[in-house]
């Protein structure tokens, strides 16, 4: 498992950073378009869809994509759902297993929620890669959640003790999520200070608790898609990618983190 983990993310490592670096902003939205539309079967299985309604799902979520990308001049409204989303978010996890009684909503409900999660992301991706300095922005962005999931999983290893949300992952603690944001402090402190060209203390300061921010949120949306994994009777979201599961397992996290932190540097005017 270890094995093709390393492997894979070898393979997908060039493959970001090249189109980060490289590609047309344009571009860099339909690639990333790509990866949102594999997530959106996932996504679509998950909510007990099948055949015919999971490609009629896929063909939806593409055709919500260009329309997002038309509408990129409203982008800090669309980030601003998103922000507001993953706020409730945070309270539905606090109140599982109670609050779904063990199912799944709607079908209709998920298929809506399955685009203010995808939609927000895909479009941030490309509105941070537009700004000045974007793809060491981006890039940034990628890093924090490394950081705060790395961090996690090596302190949750070694000092963890209380669960964080047990009823939708045990396996994650409090102690981890600590030691995760603790290493996203280090990564702002280092990169973001780099990667936002910070020349004062209080740019500084607005890097180092902005960075905490969405290395919280990206925590909510790994929990967030546990849980609906959870109800749904799954482990994985997939198996697109070996050793990682599928593309929705590698993104939960950056779905919460990009629209936050492209509205949070839209508020801040960086």
């Amino acid at each position: 498992m270890l094995v093709q983990r390393v492997i894979t993310a070898l393979i997908l490592l060039p493959i970001l950073i090249s189109a980060i670096f490289f590609a047309p902003n344009v571009w860099l939205y339909a690639i990333f378009s790509c990866a949102a539309l594999a997530a959106a079967w996932e996504w679509s299985a998950i909510a007990g869809n099948k055949g015919a309604a999971q490609i009629g799902y896929v063909i939806l979520t593409a055709a919500m994509l260009a329309l997002t990308w038309l509408a990129r001049g409203w982008w800090p409204w669309i980030m601003a759902i998103s922000a507001i989303w993953w706020i409730y978010a945070t309270w539905l996890l606090t109140q599982f297993p109670e609050n779904f009684d063990g199912k799944l909503p709607p079908p209709i409900s998920m298929a809506i929620l399955g685009q203010v999660l995808f939609l927000p992301t895909i479009l941030a991706t490309a509105e941070l890669h537009a700004m000045h300095d974007g793809a060491y922005r981006l890039l940034y962005v990628f890093g924090v959640v490394f950081a705060a999931d790395t961090g996690a999983y090596l302190a949750g290893r070694a000092l963890g003790k209380h669960k964080l949300a047990p009823a939708i992952s045990p396996g994650k603690s409090v102690e981890g999520a600590i030691g995760g944001l603790l290493l996203v402090v280090a990564w702002s402190l280092t990169a973001g200070v780099f990667a936002f060209r910070a020349d004062n203390r209080l740019e500084i300061v607005e890097i180092v608790v902005l960075s905490l921010v969405v290395g919280v949120v990206s925590i909510v949306g790994d929990l967030t898609e546990s849980m609906f994994k959870r109800l749904a009777g799954v482990k994985d979201s997939g198996t697109l990618l070996p050793g990682h599961g599928g593309a929705l397992d590698r993104v939960d996290s950056l779905l919460a983190a990009l629209p936050v932190m492209a509205l949070g540097v839209h508020l801040l005017g960086w």
